[in-house]
Formats: C-alpha cells, structure tokens, sequence
C-alpha cells in the first residue's frame, strides 16, 4: 500500500501535481491542512481507486473539511490533524499525549512546514513539511511516502520534491 502525505500546500499546486505525477498510481492521499481552496481540485488529479483523507487547516477559511480525522490504515489507527490546536510550534508533547489517549499509533500533522519523523513507545509521530513554503534548513520542500509492506508493517520515505533525502525506517 502506498500513501502519499503532503501539509501546507497554500493553493501553490505545481509542485503537488508533480509529485503527484511522479508517485501513481497511489492507495491513499493524505493532506494535513492549509490545502487552501485546493482541496475540492486534487481528486481530479490522483487515479480513480485512491482513497481521500484531507483536513482543515488554520488557513483553510472557506473549507467544509473536517478539523481532524481518526482513520485505520492497514492494522494501524491514525489521528490526522493540521495540528495548530496542539501547540506544535512549540513541540510536540501535547499531540503525543492526545494520540495516546485516543489509541492511536500514528499522529500526522502540518502547520509547522518542517518535516518531522519521531517513533517510539509504539507511537509515530510525523510532518511531512511543506511542498510551497519550507521553512526547515535549506528550505527544500518535502513530503513523505507511507508504504504498508506485505506483513503489514509501516515504511516511512522523507523526500525532497524531485529527490530522495533518505529512507528513514
């Protein structure tokens, strides 16, 4: 199963598209906020069979997405969130501690347009950054892939747009 993640597009599509493009046919996109407007235009863009997930962002104003999700993927339960209720500018304690509490063993957030990829105490915590505005060292936009292997277990890929960084777990 292969997931495509992306956070922080800002309505800025021409590098989504791309890496879009470059990574069908997908089982699952996943958008974590600040889609802007875009969000009712990239179904149009994934092949027919691949599977939604999209929340609300603090820039989404006019979107009727909802502010987080609880979702299965494969054998693993997923909050996904934009995560600017959290606090997570500041770190990422309080997500950790919500994840926790609602049994999940995956968190996916945006707002901070950095990537992040933390595991531990059967717990993922991940922000694929941003595909427009990165604001990590060296600014290079980033997205992640998620791909379920055939015993079910979790693969996470932090890319450059156009480039591999390196495979992470």
């Amino acid at each position: 199963m292969k997931i495509l993640i992306v956070s922080d597009t800002h309505r800025r599509d021409e590098n989504l598209k791309k890496v879009i493009q470059k990574n069908l046919p997908l089982d699952m996109f996943i958008h974590l906020g600040d889609a802007e407007g875009s969000e009712n235009r990239i179904c149009e863009w994934v092949n027919k069979e691949c599977r939604m997930e999209m929340v609300l962002g603090n820039n989404d104003f006019f979107s009727m997405l909802d502010r987080e999700r609880e979702i299965k993927i494969g054998k693993y339960r997923a909050l996904l969130t934009h995560g600017h209720y959290y606090g997570v500018s500041m770190g990422t304690e309080r997500i950790k501690e919500e994840a926790r509490s609602r049994g999940c063993d995956i968190v996916m957030f945006g707002h901070t347009h950095r990537p992040y990829l933390w595991q531990g105490d059967g717990l993922t915590v991940l922000n694929p950054g941003s595909l427009s505005f990165p604001r990590q060292e060296g600014r290079k936009p980033t997205y992640m892939l998620m791909e379920i292997d055939e015993t079910g277990e979790a693969h996470y890929t932090l890319k450059y747009f156009e480039k591999n960084i390196f495979d992470l777990f």
